[in-house]
């Protein structure tokens, strides 16, 4: 049994970057601007439609009046890469609170040392949640300019495909960080 120490290092940057991976991927998740199609032939110059992974909505830039809720004309939410963001997103999402939870159990909080056992476990389960993440929105990238849009007009990668996959990469790197709780586990044996 080892003394009292502090928290490693490891656990600390875990902790920091996984609640952060969750915030932009939560953003990323319910924001509707995947893609942003812009240039549309017969409407207005200023007009830019944003797809999300849920939602529709076309803002005019020179108004700023913004409409969400658009009809779907053209399929986009029947196409697989948006069908499977839909639902491995929220999947990481569940993944990440649970992981988070059983971090802060591992890390040790209000005991007196860290249960590397707990904190590597859930630098795992973290680990998984940033790539449940990153698999969509790779997938949607790879996929941007082959769904559909209005003919002619211009596609561009939204803020909230950056966000996901931001935060898809600070959960990757925060459970990683997690991991190497386990290295603890096999040192205390």
């Amino acid at each position: 049994h080892l003394p009292s120490m502090r928290t490693p290092t490891a656990m600390i940057v875990g902790l920091v970057l996984c609640p952060c991976g969750l915030l932009l991927t939560l953003t990323g998740t319910l924001a509707p601007n995947w893609r942003q199609v812009s240039h549309i032939p017969d409407q207005s110059i200023d007009l830019i439609l944003e797809q999300g992974i849920w939602d529709m909505c076309q803002e005019q830039q020179s108004t700023h009046n913004r409409l969400c809720g658009q009809a779907d004309e053209l399929g986009y939410f029947e196409q697989v890469p948006v069908w499977v963001a839909q639902r491995l997103m929220p999947t990481s999402l569940v993944l990440n609170l649970l992981g988070l939870v059983v971090a802060a159990l591992g890390v040790r909080c209000w005991q007196k040392e860290p249960r590397p056992l707990l904190a590597g476990v859930a630098g795992l389960v973290l680990f998984l949640s940033g790539l449940l993440s990153l698999t969509p929105a790779s997938w949607y990238t790879h996929e941007l300019w082959a769904l559909p849009a209005p003919a002619g007009s211009t596609l561009v990668v939204g803020y909230s495909l950056v966000l996901s996959y931001l935060g898809s990469c600070l959960e990757i790197l925060g459970g990683l960080a997690l991991t190497l709780s386990f290295h603890r586990c096999c040192k205390e044996r």
